[in-house]
């Protein structure tokens, strides 16, 4: 099953031929800091493990295959762009389909090889309060978000791209971008007033 493999190790095997010099372990480390981050959020869109998993896997490699011959400066937003484009495909796929997707109990997370990877950025607020109630009201906050607000608050302020890389990423412009990000703090300061 796809939640038992390693997004990285699947990575590996996908790219032998790219290279094993100095450019393969920055790409190496890029792509293992940003796995999680990029997991979360696609978890956020689906809201199922499996399809996260599948769709960040495949989001690696088309990275991969199209930039990883980039200079590392340009990663970040290249990096999300190809995540956003497999996220809209796949929501554009589940309207197609008309039916909707629910979150699965999440009994495998013990042995999943991702969560137990260590975290490579300072926690922030986000990971302090991991279990709590308020925890729980932002995951379900984020989930009401409009697709394109959830991008432009998670690109922004839990990426910490600046509004030119963001644009870039979501392929709209930087205006758009601070629409959406205002849209959606506004959103989840009303969902979250009870928590401040």
């Amino acid at each position: 099953m796809a939640a038992e493999i390693s997004l990285m190790a699947a990575f590996d095997e996908g790219r032998r031929d790219f290279g094993t010099g100095e450019e393969s372990r920055a790409l190496d480390a890029f792509l293992r800091g940003v796995e999680r981050r990029a997991l979360r959020m696609a978890e956020l869109a689906t809201r199922s493990r499996e399809e996260a998993l599948d769709l960040v896997q495949d989001a690696m490699f088309g990275f991969v295959r199209h930039y990883g011959g980039h200079d590392g400066a340009e990663w970040p937003p290249l990096f999300w762009r190809v995540l956003d484009s497999r996220l809209n495909d796949w929501h554009r796929r589940q309207k197609v389909r008309g039916r909707w997707s629910l979150r699965p109990d999440d009994k495998d997370a013990d042995d999943d090889p991702i969560a137990a990877a260590p975290d490579v950025r300072e926690p922030g607020p986000l990971a302090r309060m991991a279990d709590g109630e308020a925890s729980a009201a932002l995951d379900a906050a984020l989930r009401e978000l409009p697709l394109r607000q959830r991008q432009a608050f998670l690109l922004r302020i839990w990426e910490g791209l600046d509004v030119a890389a963001t644009a870039v990423a979501m392929r709209c412009s930087e205006g758009s971008v601070k629409t959406h990000l205002s849209r959606a703090l506004a959103n989840l300061r009303r969902a979250l007033e009870a928590y401040r």
